[in-house]
């Protein structure tokens, strides 16, 4: 692992989407009928040029094992879960992710509004800590802060021990899932209560990503 230059823990966490729609939205919130519209409507943003992010069956199928197998971890690291799947957040902010797209808004809760029993973290991206590239076919380099989910008081000696993450934009973000992944640190947010009811609301800065 390449260690950044700084290991100081970031006082924020940064949620991304794309600009036109709402923060938050969850694709594995969609009702199975309209998985298929859903689906269609992300890869024709990819095939404009809109997004790097490919998607599709195979992706869903990756992503719902991982969540799966992302929240049976948090349970058992002791986390009250009140979602089936997780909101999603990089720990700071992340160049790399802001480099998938030039249309990328973002929000920003303190980390310290996040409550513990419904925050859970894993180094880098979930997909890649929970080790599941191998069995489909993507590369993987094993790492010994991988296969666990972190709790949110464990974060400082998390970071004080292996640092943060290299972060910066991608050379060729075309290819990026076929190369090893270590980016960010992903905090995953599995609970609606923390979530303002409107966009500009108490605890959360509202951005255009790049700006």
């Amino acid at each position: 692992m390449t260690i950044g230059a700084s290991s100081d823990l970031p006082e924020v966490v940064t949620h991304y989407f794309m600009r036109g729609r709402p923060p938050f939205l969850n694709l594995s919130d969609v009702d199975e009928p309209h998985v298929d519209g859903v689906l269609a409507l992300l890869c024709a943003e990819r095939a404009a040029g809109r997004s790097h992010r490919s998607y599709g069956r195979p992706y869903l199928r990756m992503r719902r094992e991982c969540e799966a197998l992302l929240r049976q971890s948090f349970v058992a690291a002791g986390g009250l879960p009140e979602r089936r799947s997780p909101h999603y957040f990089v720990l700071g902010r992340s160049a790399w992710f802001e480099g998938l797209s030039s249309e990328l808004d973002r929000v920003v809760f303190s980390l310290s509004a996040l409550p513990s029993a419904v925050t859970s973290i894993t180094y880098p991206d979930s997909f890649t800590a929970m080790a599941l590239a191998p069995r489909y076919g993507l590369p993987y380099e094993p790492k010994p802060y991988h296969g666990r989910v972190y709790r949110l008081e464990e974060l400082p000696d998390l970071v004080a021990e292996h640092g943060l993450p290299a972060d910066e934009p991608d050379v060729d973000y075309a290819s990026f899932a076929r190369r090893p992944f270590e980016r960010y640190i992903e905090v995953q947010l599995w609970s609606d209560a923390p979530l303002p009811r409107r966009q500009d609301g108490p605890g959360l800065d509202h951005h255009h990503a790049g700006t």
